[in-house]
């Protein structure tokens, strides 16, 4: 095998065999819980053992899923399933979720965990967090450009990280693991294995498409030279809710660009054809952003994948024959047929009869290495044979079939056999004491100067965008700075952060592990963000050992949830403001028009008219609910919670100053407003 891995999608068991034959090194796919495809068909607990097996007989590794954010009451059933999984032999994990990692490689050190690509590393200053965390390989943000990859991989080698990176499938308009769209619209979470893709809907910008949060597939097979050049070590197929055609297409295609720097024309129309949205984009590889990375899927497309099907089941009709084994066969007088066959690993050892006394035609060594060479229908490739052969014996072509596929089969127990000690792991919740105030502080987050009232009794904190300009007098409240959740540049982060620290700015809002790594070391109190997803005690416990002070709760939290956290830290929530639903790399505005002639402040309209602003912060953006969240009136379920932000947006300083007060005074609303996820939650 290459030391760059192919990894396929597997979301079935046909789908499991058309990776394995159209040349996969590895697969991913889910358990029936705590996948981020909740809705692919997925593996029970016996299916799961069997597709291990199953793949360790043709030398290919597995990696479960359980890249989703994990709830207080589920963290006991997911760690289960992880020892199950290991126990079983799976080769490694994918974690999304902080606090199940940790818990992981408290209880199962053994077992590799590797970081999905919804913990949104983009950049090098969160692989150190990572590599403490006890992660083994890091999945990069699809939203990277070569540079940054390059930046990436340079890092996670001094570390002895591995970096796995997307190569193929589609692209989500929002950077992994920080998208709320499905969730806030029908209660269906990305980050919990249930998005209901409302993005691929109409949504209109400016002079766009009207199709303008649904991206082309992305296809980086041109550049897999590239990538191998800079460090990647696994080269990953999106399609765990595709068809098997695809996944061996893409398979196959990720095999020779992987083995021989390119993709045969045939292959590459074949793949182009199966499924894809108005073509493939490259466009984060590149640093080309803008209308080229938008499309959708058309009866063209659909029309040209009907007619690719029949030729792709050619691709995975049979085993691909990759396991080098050498054989030993003995045939002498008055002693039984032996049959050994060597994997490198495995040895086995099969007896036959004894042979007659040839009649006619005795068996010849040619003879013998000819009946031997015929593992077609499995995953071994004889790649050289030992024969000691007597004179004038007889060995019928029956039984050297019968001594071969016995042998075979033995070879097949040995290398599916788990060889290690068996975890018996469980998880008990950690016992914390915290102290709660009777009622929480109010922070505002602002998004300009312009928008703070002159009277901020009862404001603990002031929370300010990183981005921004601006000179501050504000005397008795804390300072804290807001750092973007996506970093183009962490020495713009660094120079921000010291200019912010002139001006009395102490914490610091993070919502990404760079940003944590980034702030710890330039000496401001870390506050976990809401793009960290702390949704169960774990999790708070996992960013308070990275050195979180405080925790801004995952928006995904429901009251009830935040009241039962059990956190070493104080915690809060984000109780009003126009949530922001989705992060850009590619800001849908750019659909319609330049980032030049834009005024930073936008907005795309839906199919119903609902209209969500887009703001722009340093690099990425924005998209914010169409209302804001309004629990002025829920003051007893606030006291779940240490600290409530007021996030401000678009509200000029008088607004700001009316929403304060009915925050101070228990108000209800007095204008359209949502109470979020905080009472309906997600599914």
């Amino acid at each position: 095998m290459s030391r760059f891995e192919v990894l396929s999608p597997v979301g079935n068991g046909e789908m499991l065999v058309a990776a394995c034959r159209a040349g996969a090194d590895a697969v991913y796919l889910g358990a029936k819980e705590f996948s981020a495809r909740r809705n692919a068909e997925n593996f029970d607990d016996n299916a799961l053992k069997e597709a291990i097996k199953y793949c360790h007989i043709r030398g290919v590794k597995v990696y479960l899923t359980l890249n989703i954010q994990i709830k207080d009451s589920e963290l006991s059933s997911a760690v289960d399933l992880a020892r199950r999984a290991y126990n079983y032999g799976i080769d490694g994990v994918i974690i999304a979720d902080l606090g199940l990692a940790d818990v992981l490689h408290r209880l199962i050190p053994e077992l590799n965990l590797h970081a999905s690509t919804q913990m949104t590393v983009h950049t090098p200053a969160a692989l150190q967090i990572l590599k403490n965390a006890g992660f083994t390989r890091v999945v990069a943000a699809r939203e990277m450009s070569r540079g940054e990859l390059r930046e990436l991989c340079k890092r996670s080698k001094e570390l002895n990280i591995e970096v796995e990176v997307f190569v193929h499938g589609a692209l989500c308009m929002s950077v992994s693991g920080q998208c709320l769209l499905s969730a806030f619209l029908g209660s269906r979470s990305g980050n919990r294995g249930l998005c209901a893709g409302p993005c691929r809907l109409p949504f209109a910008a400016k002079g766009g498409t009207g199709y303008d949060l649904s991206l082309k597939d992305l296809s980086l097979l041109p550049h897999i030279k590239e990538l191998c050049d800079m460090g990647v070590t696994s080269f990953k197929i999106e399609g765990r809710m595709k068809r098997p055609e695809y996944v061996a297409a893409a398979t196959a295609a990720c095999r020779e660009a992987v083995d021989s720097g390119s993709v045969p024309n045939e292959l590459d129309s074949t793949l182009k054809n199966v499924f894809s949205r108005s073509g493939f984009t490259d466009g984060y590889y590149v640093n080309q952003l803008g209308r080229e990375m938008f499309g959708i899927r058309t009866k063209e497309d659909v029309t040209a994948a009907d007619k690719a099907f029949p030729k792709i089941h050619e691709l995975y009709r049979a085993e691909r024959r990759t396991v080098g084994i050498k054989a030993e066969i003995t045939v002498r007088k008055d002693i039984p047929v032996t049959l050994t066959l060597d994997d490198g690993e495995n040895r086995v050892t099969v007896k036959g009869d004894i042979p007659k006394t040839a009649q006619t035609r005795p068996i010849t060594p040619e003879a013998l290495k000819s009946g031997l060479d015929k593992f077609g229908s499995t995953p071994y490739l004889l790649e050289e044979i030992t024969v000691n052969c007597g004179e004038g014996l007889f060995v019928s072509a029956a039984e050297l079939n019968s001594i071969r596929r016995e042998a075979a089969e033995l070879l097949d127990g040995k290398r599916g056999e788990v060889r290690r000690v068996q975890s018996e792991a469980i998880y008990t919740p950690t016992e914390r004491k915290k102290k709660r105030t009777a009622e929480p502080k109010l922070y505002a987050r602002f998004e300009d100067i312009s928008q703070i009232p002159r009277n901020l009794s009862g404001i603990s904190a002031v929370i300010f965008p990183l981005e921004m300009d601006f000179d501050i007098n504000i005397d008795g409240v804390e300072l804290i700075a807001d750092i973007p959740r996506g970093i183009v540049s962490e020495a713009l982060i660094r120079k921000r952060l010291r200019s912010f620290k002139e001006k009395g700015f102490t914490a610091a809002v993070c919502g990404n592990l760079s940003a944590v790594q980034i702030a710890k070391e330039e000496g401001f109190k870390i506050i976990a963000g809401t793009g960290l997803n702390v949704l169960n005690s774990e999790s708070a416990a996992a960013v308070s050992a990275m050195g979180a002070e405080r925790v801004i709760l995952s928006n995904e939290n429901t009251v009830k949830d935040a009241a039962g956290l059990n956190s070493p830290v104080p915690t809060g929530i984000v109780a009003y403001g126009n949530i922001p639903l989705m992060l850009f790399k590619n800001c849908p505005l750019k659909n319609g028009r330049e980032c030049a002639k834009c005024d930073k402040k936008g907005s795309i309209t839906d199919r119903k008219n609902t209209e969500f602003p887009v703001r722009c912060r340093m690099g990425y953006s924005e998209l914010l609910n169409s209302v804001p969240v309004w629990l002025a009136d829920h003051r007893e379920e606030l006291k779940a919670v240490d600290f409530t932000v007021l996030y401000f947006t678009n509200e000029t300083a008088e607004r700001a100053n009316e929403v304060i007060n009915a925050y101070k005074n228990g108000l209800t609303a007095d204008t359209e407003y949502t109470r979020g996820l905080f009472y309906r939650g997600t599914l």
